[in-house]
């Protein structure tokens, strides 16, 4: 990393702090939340304890008030868990869930909710995608209808992480059908409120995280509960995309660029007609070939960063390193569950685990189809 932004002391020592717990904490669980479907909820706690789910948030809702590149710094070393579930269940604490209800929301509701998922004493989960509409948010069906001082929340939200375990959502929905853009409403809905129940889904990879269904039916919240101005749902929902998006990026690359060690490691020790698989010209061209990739996803992703740190936007690099990063992951994880051979192949092989976790990069947050037909847009097509 570069040292003007990544490499203080105490960067250094965040990032000793957070490998230490990725390390001993997670890695060694990582099989045990694979079959669990789920996160243990004592480790979000752990993690509020250490000062790690609200770097970049205000002091006094219990933040650190430091910058993204913190957050960086943060999601590299969770990608030593080798668990990419796991990794994704908590970025949504961090960056999905509570950026809307941290920039926006009133003093009540980030006490309520913010406060504890920064302490780890709850957790969030952010609720958009419904089965009619992924990537085309503007299409969510999902409608809360005022009545006195409260919402009435009916519909469904579908592939939402976090499903079982949060304790609330920042679900956005439809509150003005006849408004456009202007018609959408981030609110927070606790879980336990009457009229919420949730199915979950079984997924190709992913296991160290829930994903359900979630349905609302006749579910009543206070108007107070609210994100932000009603009717501004939507564009606040669209900056929330953009922490998503870039902590995708972080932890993609990350995750690949450890698969890349592990693997190297494996073809040194695998020996195949009498010598070691990594003297092979043609393993050692694919390791480079693979390096080449994902020093150029980690670049892209740093400039995004540096965008960030500096308060300047940051949109078009970031959906230009969101497409990149996630096809480079799978190429990645293609030539390694190769180089593994049959044991790629298996369950509890590292590269056979990133094979089908590294799919779904360019699927959730916004589809590389999506996020192509966005920089087409900004680029005056």
């Amino acid at each position: 990393m570069s040292s003007d932004l990544f490499n203080t002391s105490e960067h250094e020592v965040f990032r000793d702090t957070v490998r230490k717990f990725a390390e001993e904490e997670l890695a060694p669980r990582a099989r045990e939340f694979d079959e669990m479907g789920r996160i243990d909820k004592s480790l979000f706690k752990r993690m509020g304890d250490l000062g790690l789910l609200g770097l970049r948030y205000d002091p006094e809702w219990g933040g650190s008030g430091l910058d993204w590149s913190f957050s960086t710094v943060l999601f590299e070393e969770l990608g030593r868990c080798d668990n990419a579930g796991v990794t994704m269940g908590i970025s949504v604490q961090t960056d999905m869930a509570t950026p809307s209800l941290h920039q926006f929301g009133s003093d009540d509701l980030k006490a309520q909710y913010l406060a504890p998922a920064i302490a780890g004493e709850m957790v969030a989960a952010i609720a958009v995608t419904e089965p009619d509409a992924g990537s085309d948010v503007a299409g969510i069906k999902t409608r809360a209808v005022r009545d006195g001082d409260d919402w009435v929340i009916n519909g469904s939200k579908i592939y939402i992480t976090n499903a079982a375990t949060a304790d609330w959502l920042c679900l956005l929905a439809v509150t003005d059908p006849d408004a456009g853009y202007g018609g959408f409403t981030q609110i927070v809905v606790p879980t336990d409120a009457p009229g919420f129940r949730y199915d979950l889904l079984d997924k190709i990879g992913n296991w160290g995280s829930d994903t359900g269904q979630l349905f609302f039916e006749d579910l009543r919240v206070p108007i107070a509960n609210t994100i932000g101005d009603i009717g501004r749902g939507f564009q606040q929902q669209m900056m929330q995309f953009q922490d998503e998006r870039l902590v995708a990026c972080v932890s993609t690359v990350a995750g690949s660029k450890r698969l890349w060690e592990r693997t190297k490691e494996y073809c040194e020790q695998r020996v195949l007609f009498g010598k070691p698989l990594s003297k092979m010209q043609v393993t050692q061209f694919k390791f480079v070939e693979m390096l080449t990739q994902l020093t150029a996803a980690r670049e892209l992703t740093y400039a995004c960063v540096r965008k960030r740190v500096a308060g300047e936007d940051a949109t078009q690099e970031i959906s230009m390193a969101k497409i990149f990063c996630g096809r480079t992951s799978r190429m990645v994880a293609d030539e390694c569950i190769q180089l593994h051979g049959g044991y790629g192949y298996m369950k509890d092989c590292v590269a056979g685990r990133a094979f089908v976790d590294s799919r779904l990069v360019s699927i959730g947050g916004g589809a590389d189809e999506t996020m192509i037909h966005y920089l087409a847009k900004m680029l005056g097509f």
